[in-house]
């Protein structure tokens, strides 16, 4: 069973819906959110990188989908998206709650 893929996307998933459907702070439709998420992508992938092309950092391969970037497999992009959505989503909506 592939648990690494399953968790990605749940992660995705779960992270779409706590900000579409439940905070709905309007952050898919803010061009700032989309550059942040890049910015960090990016970092991501160059960290990425340093830990799994040696690598300090192996996969099972049973685990996983199989296509990699910067020798990560795709699913770290899912973990990164779901933690940077999370992240921003419960700030913003925090930060619009009367105090």
């Amino acid at each position: 069973m592939r648990e690494y893929t399953l968790a990605a996307a749940a992660g995705v998933v779960l992270a779409v819906v706590l900000e579409a459907v439940v905070l709905r702070t309007g952050m898919f439709g803010d061009r700032r959110y989309w550059l942040a998420l890049a910015v960090v992508g990016c970092f991501q992938l160059l960290v990425n990188g340093v830990l799994t092309c040696p690598p300090v950092v192996a996969y099972d391969p049973r685990r996983i989908l199989g296509p990699r970037l910067a020798c990560a497999p795709v699913e770290d992009l899912g973990f990164g998206f779901a933690m940077v959505t999370v992240t921003l989503s419960l700030w913003r909506w925090t930060g619009r709650r009367p105090r």
